[in-house]
């Protein structure tokens, strides 16, 4: 082989999973994650793997709302990718959760950046701090199933950086992943694959990303194009056509042979990196399987209660209804689906906690596979009634039908079956728990508003079923904020009309209105807001004051349990922006910290709301730009339930914008030294200028303000020509 041979060898794979081997380079492991090591056992089952601590997917965890679970379960990760001499594990996912139908929401953190980026970052240090590369994907705009290798995603600038890049900015400034994979659809026309604004320009120009970007498993459509581009690693391999096209337009200068130098490069850095970190690791299973009871009981969102729990351990009989309970839903499908190293189920769980009565049914048949086909079985239904009426208390374990990467949803509704079973149930026993198992929302109204309790669970991982336990019997009191929004229906979302798109288009129609901030700023009623989430304690809020510091605003709010159980309040910080400049929403996180409270104690919260996150894109300077003025700073305990408010006064960005022929006659007036260009230009000549009349006449004037320079030639008498103009524009930028 030449040398260009060798280089484009190594910028695609030896196999499914591995890079290249060359001369005294050896080759190295990248698998599937994220809340797992899918290591293929099987290749004739792409999706069986060696066993692993399955640990709550990223819905889950994102309901923590706690770097630090996210940083330890990086750590047990990386200990376990290391067993398998795995050396980069493709994860963490963290495309925004632009729509509840989204089939991959599961594997995906918040509808909100902030919030994935902090526990995105988290993730990502945990596993590199021992010794393992994560792989930040999918860059970027991946946000539906529908169509997802063709789709382009039709998204203006100012929405695609506030909202779309800017968890990945957070995770590549603060944590430096080892790898970025990219994604398969198209943004604004142009494959991601081979997207230069996107891999080199942004992603390394700006933001100074350091490590190799790697496609995901097919999404390379050009090998030259892309690493033209900045793709590093196609993958899979082998792929020897492609080499050699890569080699020959190397050769003969349609590639720039030093980008294809140094594209080979990033590859060999990467597995060099790994090599140096390399190493066998004995893993304590146990540990991990603790660790995830811990996380997915953290992850617990209280949605409701009415009193009802926590339950006391042998106060009364239970019934335990519905299938999921003894087969749990603890993951989704896809390439992150984990052969977990144990498996816990709720009831047996409940039934070693309640230290008393308890009797099992499972209400509906789990077999199937779709909403359409779920209905209600009768025999089985009946006698889960009947249980529910001979027993004190019911927990109703339902949820939706089992999700999967390649599919979007069509429904936030529960099963036929579920919902008649929820409602069978109520009917005949006042005292009824909703346990939810979902990996997206679903819809619970309106039949929540006769339920006294519900938990929302999300999908738990392996040790879910003990943790759902902990949290119905007060082992653990509740935590879980919700990441996303629940809505009354389907059709209040900012996204529905727009979501999944048609004829190979998707149109991003609501902008930066994603997520809560779409339903705050039409003040649309939802079943329960972002950040949500009940305790089994209480918290009152003090004053919050807030102040400008060296790097944003700081800001102190004391917090105190004022209940008789210890627990844990999740302090949010949102801010509403001066929306002079621009249109803001009404408000955006802007930090959060998890905090544990004794009973009866007061902690003094302090956060830092940095002055980046302050920030709206602006397009007409192509910069992220602070607005001054009187910024409303909120301590909260989600984005509708604001607790204590303060207002403080931050100095903006120092901003000129450029003057150009189509800037209107009140931009180049407001202007300076636009203004006195414009003024001296007109008043040339023996006599007024119909222009310097018109603009000194107060009903003309106001015609006047919107009109571009350009335009003010056709109503002169010839003071401003289209010389003029462009003399201005050059004197005004100059």
């Amino acid at each position: 082989m030449t040398p260009r041979n060798d280089l484009a060898a190594l910028t695609s794979g030896r196999n499914f999973w591995s890079t290249e081997q060359q001369d005294g380079l050896p080759a190295i492991t990248l698998t599937d994650g994220p809340h797992g090591v899918r290591m293929q056992a099987s290749d004739s089952d792409m999706f069986s793997g060696r066993p692993a601590t399955c640990f709550p997917p990223a819905t889950a965890t994102a309901s923590t709302w706690d770097p630090d679970l996210l940083r330890r379960m990086g750590e047990a990760l990386a200990t376990e990718a290391r067993s398998m001499d795995v050396s980069v594990l493709l994860g963490p996912g963290i495309n925004i959760k632009r729509s509840p139908l989204g089939g991959r929401n599961f594997e995906y953190f918040s509808e909100d950046p902030l919030l994935t980026g902090t526990l995105a970052a988290a993730y990502v240090q945990g596993v590199q701090s021992r010794g393992v590369g994560t792989s930040l994907k999918h860059f970027a705009v991946n946000s539906q199933e529908t169509d997802r290798m063709r789709v382009s995603a039709e998204v203006d600038e100012r929405t695609l950086r506030e909202i779309y890049l800017r968890a990945f900015q957070r995770v590549v400034e603060q944590a430096q992943p080892w790898t970025v994979m990219c994604s398969y659809n198209r943004i604004n026309g142009v494959h991601a694959s081979r997207n230069r604004w996107l891999l080199t320009d942004v992603l390394r120009g700006e933001w100074g990303f350091e490590g190799a970007v790697v496609s995901d498993w097919g999404a390379v459509v050009d090998r030259v194009d892309s690493i033209a581009a900045g793709l590093d690693l196609t993958m899979p391999g082998p792929d020897a056509a492609g080499d050699q096209r890569v080699a020959d337009a190397a050769e003969s200068g349609a590639l720039d042979p030093g980008t294809l130098e140094t594209a080979a490069a990033r590859v060999r850095a990467l597995i060099e990196r790994a090599q140096d970190a390399s190493g066998s690791v004995d893993v304590d299973h146990d540990a991990h399987h603790a660790l995830a009871r811990e996380i997915a009981s953290r992850a617990i969102v209280l949605l409701k209660n009415d009193g009802l729990l926590p339950l006391e351990p042998g106060s009364g009989s239970i019934a335990v209804l519905g299938e999921i309970a003894r087969t749990p839903r603890y993951q989704g499908g896809g390439s992150s689906q984990i052969t977990p190293t144990r498996l816990d189920d709720a009831l047996s769980a409940i039934t070693a906690a309640a230290q008393g009565e308890v009797a099992f049914a499972p209400g509906y048949d789990a077999d199937h596979a779709s909403t359409e086909q779920t209905g209600a079985d009768d025999g089985l239904l009946n006698e889960a009634v009947e249980l529910a009426r001979t027993h004190d208390i019911a927990l109703v374990f339902v949820g939706n039908d089992p999700e999967t990467e390649g599919m979007d949803r069509t429904t936030l509704a529960l099963p036929e079956g579920h919902l008649a079973l929820v409602e069978r149930v109520r009917a005949v026993n006042e005292n009824t728990v909703v346990v939810l198992s979902n990996g997206g929302v679903v819809l619970t109204s309106p039949w929540d508003t006769d339920v006294p309790a519900i938990l929302e669970t999300w999908l738990l991982g392996q040790a879910g079923g003990g943790a759902i336990a902990d949290v119905l019997f007060g082992v653990v009191n509740p935590s879980g904020r919700l990441a996303e929004t629940v809505p009354l229906r389907l059709e209040d979302h900012p996204s529905y009309l727009d979501f999944p798109g048609e004829h190979g288009v998707v149109r991003y129609g609501e902008g930066i209105h994603v997520g809560y901030r779409g339903f705050d700023a039409r003040e649309t009623d939802v079943s329960y807001p972002f950040g949500w989430g009940l305790s089994y304690t209480t918290f009152e809020y003090g004053d919050v004051t807030a102040t400008v510091g060296e790097h944003g605003i700081d800001v102190t709010v004391p917090v105190t349990n004022t209940g008789d159980r210890d627990g844990r309040e999740v302090v949010q910080i949102y801010v509403s922006a001066p929306d002079e400049d621009a249109h803001r929403v009404p408000r955006e996180l802007a930090a959060f910290e998890s905090v544990e409270i004794a009973a009866g104690a007061t902690e003094t919260v302090t956060l830092t709301v940095r002055r980046a996150d302050l920030a709206y894109w602006d397009t007409r300077v192509s910069s992220w730009i602070v607005a001054p003025g009187e910024y409303v700073v909120a301590a909260a305990a989600s984005s509708r339930d604001l607790r204590s408010v303060a207002i403080v006064s931050v100095t903006g960005d120092d901003v000129r914008l450029p003057l150009t022929a189509e800037s209107t006659v009140t931009e180049w007036l407001d202007d300076p030294r636009g203004g006195d260009l414009l003024r001296a230009a007109i008043q040339d000549g023996d006599g007024p200028s119909v222009a310097q009349a018109m603009m000194g006449n107060p009903e003309t004037a106001v015609f006047l303000s919107s009109v571009p320079l350009a335009r003010m030639v056709a109503f002169g008498d010839g003071t401003l020509t289209p010389d003029v103009v462009a003399r201005l524009v050059q004197d005004a930028n100059g």
